[in-house]
């Protein structure tokens, strides 16, 4: 369903001038408390609370496990716009950008499958997002590293992501941002909030982007348009309503990606612009959103919230895969390493309807008892997903692949398929109702239990590509957690859940995985540091699971003979390591988001090599005192080396019988930014990206991969009323 974006338009038109007028309106105290948000900051880059992801009104520095909060000041300074962009940031976080659009996100070397807004959700279904996910409407990105047992009780145990919407504000505020880049980036962003009334605010944002690529033929085009309503409907009860669109429309995307190695071992090393796309390649992505927030203050510390949101997601694809043959024996593609030619091509048309309804309800207060004071809370949620797609694909029209001389001659230039083949595709629905419990217990004046549960039953019915997809699967999630106050400044903690995870992932006859178990611990301290400006954590980790899908090679689909990714369980899949993260003004007029992890991965080989086990982030910007208007930061992300072993050296070959590795080797990705504020309305923002001009590979999580961007540039001119 295309959006309805005249409504927004509508709104703008009308809410804006009421806003502007009412500019000089004060609300009444009352009410003023009612629009405040969640999630309060402190001081620029530290955030004091993330109670999206617990349901109780606790600190960051309070909750039994890491976690990192990254708001609208780093997303400016560092020119962010994608969510892409912002995981990068995030300690422990690994994107994995299999191709152009498409991408996978791991941490603890386990994949990341919890994805939120506002606090609601369903792990992806297929492991991945698609499409360029814009940040304009968000205020912040939340991230919750390890298992979250009491929030989703499904899911892996590596982190739950969650964006939190842009909300009403208190006053008038107006804000528009002017971008120019390499390739031809173009970029407008205009964000106006205003109260209506003295009970009612309205916000929109509306974002404009239409860039080209390093990347041959690649270039996107993208709009953003988001509206909300927050009312105070009497003294005691919040509405707010909202929603949102996002199209994507990309031209020269990938498919897949490059082939990183000759059939005798060697690296491909094609130029960092080479892409597979052809030229009349293209993936659109419309994303629909509505929303509704419900709040309600009952007897005195207690409140019932319930939520609500119903999203619509459109693809539209002409794909183009490149692949090569194989030798029948080990597997491995056949690329000569002479002439280049090997290479075998098709296209597909693919489209993806589905709609996603997501329903959550639950009350929390206080209460005295045994001389302290305690938090608990209960509720439920419902989440109900349904798609369709259909996969078309032409495997008679000339593919001019293997004529080609190399790949870096490949202009994109094949015959526009004719998409008449092999006719596929799946509906499947999925279901899901939990309930759960928990709350936060003083024990004594120092130490505190977090402790809870979750139930979830799992449904899904369907067929996907042939293959049946029912399941019916319910498991109980306890999570509990300790912490011990050394004193004002100081926490320790540990925490403990368990892990259920229903899998869609087939073996290599096709058949579904069992669900993943097992459990996840942590131990940890967390520090406030400078007078409260800055929070440090300190946290080891202990995963232990079975059944964890990994990736296992490529085996013809049985219904529709397509090549298709399968998997194995990994038996006694373990992670253990350690996270350090710093945030906030650690000396005056420094901010930072740091750091630090470090884990090993025991139990399958495969995951291990190509998952980097140790990750550096610094991000900090330092205001100069005697200037203040100037502003100079840099933000690093290092990794260690990285390899998959994709086979062995085909019989053809002198070397035949050696192991062919794919290697990355370590690198930092260094950016660097500077800004100035010209007055009270204007700043210039610059900001330069891959400084180095390091050439890497984006992932090593597929046998193919694409480079990253080259050095590039982009300025910012930032005005707001």
């Amino acid at each position: 369903m295309k959006y309805n974006a005249i409504s927004l338009a509508l709104f703008t038109a009308i809410a804006l001038p009421a806003g502007v007028a009412n500019a000089n309106a004060v609300p009444d105290d009352e009410d003023i408390e009612k629009l405040t948000v969640s999630g309060e900051r402190l001081n620029n880059y530290l955030y004091k609370q993330a109670d999206s992801l617990s349901r109780l009104d606790l600190d960051i520095k309070d909750l039994p496990q890491s976690i990192s909060v990254i708001g609208e000041e780093m997303i400016d300074d560092f020119a962010l716009n994608n969510i892409n962009a912002v995981l990068d940031t995030v300690t422990g976080l690994n994107v994995e950008e299999v191709e152009t659009d498409r991408t996978y996100f791991t941490a603890r070397g386990f994949d990341v499958t919890n994805f939120q807004v506002d606090g609601l959700g369903l792990p992806v279904l297929s492991g991945n997002v698609h499409g360029d996910i814009d940040t304009a409407i968000y205020e912040r990105v939340e991230v919750l590293r390890g298992a979250n047992g009491l929030m989703t009780g499904t899911g892996s145990p590596s982190a739950t992501i969650n964006y939190v919407r842009k909300k009403p504000t208190e006053n008038t505020q107006i804000s528009a941002r002017a971008q120019l880049g390499s390739w031809n980036a173009k970029r407008l962003d205009i964000d106006a909030s205003a109260p209506l009334s003295d009970s009612v605010g309205a916000r929109v944002v509306v974002v404009k982007e239409d860039k080209e690529s390093y990347l041959d033929r690649y270039e996107l085009d993208k709009t953003v348009v988001y509206g909300v309503l927050s009312a105070a409907l009497t003294d005691t009860t919040q509405l707010t309503l909202g929603a949102s669109q996002q199209t994507s429309d990309a031209k020269g995307n990938m498919w897949g990606a490059l082939t990183l190695y000759y059939a005798d071992g060697t690296p491909t090393n094609f130029d960092t612009s080479t892409s597979t796309s052809a030229d009349w390649s293209q993936w659109d992505v419309t994303d629909t959103r509505y929303f509704a927030f419900l709040e309600q203050e009952l007897a005195e510390g207690w409140s019932l919230k319930a939520d609500y949101t119903h999203i619509e997601t459109d693809e539209d694809t002409q794909l183009f895969y490149t692949y090569v043959s194989r030798d029948p024996e080990t597997g491995v593609t056949l690329l000569d390493p002479d002439t280049g030619l090997g290479l075998i091509g098709y296209g597909s048309e693919y489209t993806l309807d589905d709609e996603h309804d997501y329903a959550d309800v639950y009350v929390n207060g206080n209460f005295d008892a045994f001389g302290q004071s305690h938090q608990v809370m209960m509720g439920a949620s419902y989440a109900k997903v349904a798609y369709t797609d259909v996969s078309l694909y032409d495997f008679h029209t000339g593919n001019g692949f293997p004529l080609l001389p190399a790949m870096e001659e490949w202009t994109g230039n094949t015959p526009y398929p004719e998409f008449t083949d092999g006719a596929t595709g799946s509906d499947v629905e999925e279901e899901q109702t939990a309930f759960y419990f928990g709350g936060n217990f003083a024990l004594t004046d120092s130490l505190s239990l977090l402790a809870g549960g979750r139930f979830n039953q799992v449904e899904v019915s369907g067929t996907s590509y042939g293959i049946d997809e029912t399941l019916d699967e319910n498991a109980f999630v306890p999570y509990g957690g300790l912490v011990y106050a050394i004193n004002d400044d100081i926490n320790t903690y540990f925490s403990y859940t368990e892990v259920f995870t229903p899998q869609t992932e087939r073996d290599a006859n096709f058949n579904r995985l069992d669900p993943i178990t097992g459990e996840s611990k942590e131990l940890g301290v967390k520090a406030s540091l400078m007078d409260g400006n800055a929070l440090l954590t300190v946290a080891y980790f202990d995963i232990d699971q079975v059944n964890v899908a990994v990736a296992d090679g490529f085996a013809a689909n049985p219904v529709s003979g397509v090549e298709e990714q399968v998997y194995r369980e990994a038996d006694g899949l373990s992670s253990k390591g350690w996270e350090v993260d710093l945030a906030g003004e650690i000396l005056p007029g420094l901010q930072t988001s740091l750091g630090l992890t470090i884990f090993d991965l025991d139990g399958d080989q495969l995951v291990a090599d190509y998952t980097p086990e140790k990750l550096v982030n610094i991000n900090a910007t330092y205001q100069f005192e005697t200037l203040p208007a100037l502003k100079v930061g840099t933000s690093v992300r290092w990794q260690e080396a990285t390899s998959r072993n994709v086979g062995q050296v085909p019989a053809a070959y002198a070397n035949a019988g050696q192991d062919i590795v794919i290697e990355q080797d370590a690198y930092a990705l260094v950016n660097m930014m500077a800004s100035y504020t010209v007055n009270d309305s204007i700043t210039i923002i610059a900001n330069v990206n891959n400084v180095t001009d390091e050439k890497y590979l984006k992932s090593l999580y597929w046998e193919q991969g694409y480079y990253g961007a080259p050095r590039n540039y982009m300025l910012s001119v930032n005005w707001q009323y």
